[in-house]
């Protein structure tokens, strides 16, 4: 897996060829990041199935009890599929945006 440092977030990008391997390798290394706010980039993935994209819910579920936020970028799936605990935007732009955001409303206490 590929790691960048961006302004207030980390961005996160498969190396790996199947989905259930990129999860397993990243919830192995997920200590490391677990205190940042994470945009996972899936959009090498050009079909995704439910059930893969739940290997995210744990390290979602995690970040969000840090204050922090885990955001899919995937135009592969819709997020009606999806529990609302997993925030999937479908570009890169609207992950920046949204972690943003979330920024913004945790220093106002929101």
């Amino acid at each position: 897996m590929k790691i960048s440092e961006k302004e207030n977030y980390i961005l996160i990008e498969p190396l790996e060829a199947p989905v259930l391997d990129f999860v397993s390798v990243l919830t192995q290394k997920h200590e490391g990041f677990e205190d940042k706010n994470v945009a996972v980039s899936l959009l090498a993935y050009h079909q995704l199935q439910k059930e893969e994209v739940l290997g995210f819910l744990e390290i979602s579920k995690v970040h969000q009890l840090n204050n922090k936020s885990f955001v899919l970028v995937s135009n592969a799936i819709g997020i009606d599929e999806l529990p609302e605990d997993l925030i999937v935007v479908p570009s890169l732009k609207e992950a920046e945006d949204l972690i943003q955001m979330d920024e913004i409303q945790r220093d106002l206490g929101i």
